[in-house]
């Protein structure tokens, strides 16, 4: 074997190992794979030159790539704390950014919804005697919707409101492949927000109905519709997946799906927090401010993490096409 012309044929092999084997902790799912077959490729090329005699040298340097590649193959299992932190400051924020066109669409479709039934109720009296008597409807204005925040222990009202918004999450989540079932989720949560924000506007309790729903609704929504735009997503990709099989398509959007699960259940344990200790407790001016600041955090946290993660190739589960429509142009 000619051992010069076999090194100049696979040296851009050994050059490609070496340059994934540094960036082990960044890698796509792709270079992941790349980094494997290139493993086993290279471990053939080694034998081979043992087998021809190469110059000590050519083998030792080969032997060092090798046993680095090794180690980022099978080494040692990283620390849990760094497969969390690389969770929610690449992964997590990346899959937030990608799909932020289906979730800013369907918050301010959700939001024209909740207009236009507080609108219909404001405007049109008479529909409220299709929700209740008026002792049900003064109750409600006058006791029930201010008593809920506090007519339970905090600890328990937070578990409460964490595991509901979660369970809701959850369901549009996992029905957002059925399309028709997430829609309507949507659509009936916006029409009771709306008729709750007319009944208590028409009885000159909005200002109380703000300081309520806003620390915490602004951000508890906004988890509701990142839910229900990756479940939608799923759907759309297998009506329409583009190039791709709609298996390839399901099975890439899929993942992009189930990983956001975690990072909404905590983004809702925090809305929880926010609803049973501030909400009851702090004046209103305050509590708004909260809620305020908890959304700008969230927005802010998208768009910088998710916007370096997803163009950066950090984060593998997204699609291509998205990913085309947002790259930098280059001069």
């Amino acid at each position: 074997m000619d051992v010069e012309a076999f090194v100049s044929v696979h040296q851009p092999q050994w050059d490609r190992l070496a340059y994934l084997t540094r960036r082990q902790r960044r890698l796509t799912g792709a270079e992941a794979e790349e980094l494997v077959t290139l493993y086993q490729r290279v471990g053939t090329h080694l034998a081979a030159l043992r087998a021809a005699g190469a110059d000590p040298v050519s083998i030792g340097r080969l032997s060092g790539l090798i046993a680095d590649a090794r180690g980022a193959v099978t080494g040692a299992q990283a620390p849990v704390w760094r497969d969390i932190s690389k969770y929610f400051l690449v992964s997590f924020p990346a899959a937030l950014y990608a799909s932020r066109r289906w979730w800013v669409t369907i918050g301010l479709l959700f939001y024209l919804v909740v207009a236009w039934s507080a609108w219909r109720i404001i405007v049109h009296p008479e529909v409220v005697d299709s929700i209740g008597t008026p002792a049900q409807i003064q109750q409600l204005v006058d006791h029930d919707f201010e008593a809920y925040y506090s007519e339970n222990p905090a600890q328990d009202f937070a578990l409460r409101v964490w595991i509901n918004n979660a369970t809701l999450s959850a369901a549009a989540l996992a029905l957002g492949i059925l399309l028709i079932p997430s829609v309507f989720i949507l659509w009936d949560n916006a029409l009771n927000l709306g008729v709750s924000a007319g009944l208590m506007i028409s009885n000159d309790k909005g200002g109380l109905f703000f300081s309520l729903i806003t620390p915490h609704g602004l951000l508890e929504l906004t988890s509701v519709f990142v839910a229900s735009a990756a479940g939608l997503r799923l759907g759309w990709a297998w009506i329409a997946p583009g190039p791709r099989t709609r298996m390839q398509a399901l099975a890439q959007t899929g993942r992009a799906t189930v990983g956001m699960a975690i990072g909404l259940a905590a983004v809702l344990l925090l809305t929880g927090v926010i609803e049973a200790f501030v909400t009851p407790f702090l004046p209103g001016p305050v509590r708004i401010a909260i809620g305020i600041l908890a959304e700008l955090a969230f927005i802010t946290y998208v768009w910088t993490l998710g916007r370096r993660a997803y163009r950066s190739g950090e984060y593998g589960d997204i699609d291509e096409a998205d990913r085309e429509a947002t790259a930098p142009v280059s001069a």
